[in-house]
């Protein structure tokens, strides 16, 4: 392994003197400087850091969600930014899943209804098939027909956990999973994200405060003032 702490095969995900500056009241804000680094296939990276320190910005950069003020992100190859916003949501679509700490669930859908919309999106066939088998991995297959607020938010995240993996995603992004959970949901929670991303092989990147969820993962990147540290892009 080299020292960007990925194998000999094409990152599936590789950052270049990335920055993120926007207009305040006191002048321009960095949030983000000169951020660079590469993630390989199968691998799992924790983003961790105090409050403020640009771990929820970064990853909305790498997921195309954002626009930098500086600097690259290549998905599969592929320069995010030099892709125009469909083109990069078409990407997303095809490569990328992603749980939010708020869970990001549609209110007016039920469990399966939600798993099954990014298939249906991407005109998979067999969307409701994939859906199903997908929430009885992770335990609701007798929960299909509920919606979300009937739902603990437990199982919540199960259900984001069953439509970021149902797409076969290259690459899943995960902002703080067991931030809205208790410390038992949370281990359980921990335990189902891992136990899928080695059976799938997904790339796993995740910004975390949890430890625990840290100290899971292959690699960290700790992050302090919008910069990583030194020997950020060094395996754990």
């Amino acid at each position: 392994m080299d020292r960007s702490g990925i194998g000999s095969g094409s990152p599936v995900i590789e950052v270049s003197a990335l920055g993120k500056s926007v207009s305040s009241a006191g002048g321009e804000l960095h949030i983000l400087r000169e951020i660079s680094f590469a993630v390989g296939a199968g691998e799992s990276v924790a983003i961790v850091g105090a409050s403020g320190s640009g771990k929820s910005t970064l990853l909305g950069l790498l997921a195309g969600l954002d626009v930098p003020s500086s600097g690259s992100v290549r998905l599969l190859g592929r320069d995010l930014f030099a892709l125009d916003e469909d083109a990069r949501a078409a990407l997303r679509g095809e490569a990328l899943g992603f749980v939010f700490q708020s869970f990001q669930l549609l209110p007016a859908l039920t469990a399966l209804e939600n798993v099954m919309l990014p298939l249906e999106l991407a005109a998979v066939a067999d969307a409701r098939a994939i859906a199903m088998r997908w929430l009885e991995r992770v335990g609701l297959g007798g929960r299909t027909t509920h919606y979300p607020k009937h739902l603990s938010g437990g199982e919540q995240q199960r259900v984001a956990l069953a439509r970021a993996f149902a797409t076969s995603p290259q690459l899943l992004l995960a902002d703080e999973p067991t931030g809205n959970l208790d410390a038992a949901t949370g281990a359980a929670i921990i335990e189902l994200i891992f136990e899928l991303n080695r059976e799938a092989g997904t790339t796993l990147i995740l910004v975390t405060h949890d430890d625990a969820l840290a100290a899971r993962c292959a690699r960290r990147l700790r992050m302090h003032g919008g910069t990583l540290d030194a020997e950020a892009a060094l395996p754990a």
